[in-house]
């Protein structure tokens, strides 16, 4: 099975991400939409594992990770992967507590790793994916509204995570949660 870990949102960052989604998707860009339910906050991309992997991989993250402390962010700006003129993959920011973020997800990382799981090398870059780009339809005024950013934010509180199975479906994927991890702040 397709596995991620990462946080839930709140349903006032669900609100809020859907405002920004329909103001962008008014540029008429070709832009694929992530549907607002199923945006999270991603810590680590698992890929394949197995049903046996998943028990063993939340008793390394409940020791690892489960005693950090919760903590809050802030859902706010817009930007683009690789940059706003030229996006492929269209996001929204994140302020607040971002180096308790980075230290949870070292966590996670670590976690992962003792259980099998490849390390990723990449830095870590915290946002929420709203939509990655498909074609080069009305990308112009996409970019502006991009560069222009939203007023739009809303406050997220940390206070746990979950280890999600993916299934790709036709209308796009399905998230399971199989397990969660609490903060426990111990």
């Amino acid at each position: 099975m397709r596995t991620f870990i990462a946080i839930p949102l709140s349903a006032e960052c669900r609100d809020t991400l859907g405002r920004m989604q329909r103001t962008l998707r008014e540029t008429g860009a070709d832009v694929r939409w992530v549907a607002v339910p199923s945006i999270h906050l991603t810590l680590k991309f698992l890929g394949e594992a197995d049903s046996l992997t998943i028990p063993a991989l939340a008793r390394e993250l409940r020791a690892e990770a489960g005693p950090a402390p919760s903590f809050r962010l802030r859902v706010r700006g817009l930007g683009a992967f690789p940059h706003p003129g030229s996006p492929r993959v269209v996001w929204c920011g994140l302020e607040g507590e971002t180096g308790a973020l980075e230290l949870l997800q070292r966590r996670v990382e670590a976690a992962s790793e003792r259980c099998g799981f490849t390390p990723d090398n990449r830095p870590f870059r915290p946002h929420l994916t709203l939509g990655r780009v498909r074609g080069k339809r009305n990308l112009s005024p996409l970019a502006d509204c991009i560069k222009m950013g939203s007023e739009l934010e809303a406050p997220l509180r940390v206070d746990r995570f979950h280890i999600y199975e993916s299934t790709l479906k036709p209308q796009g994927a399905v998230y399971t949660v199989l397990e969660t991890i609490p903060l426990t702040g111990a």
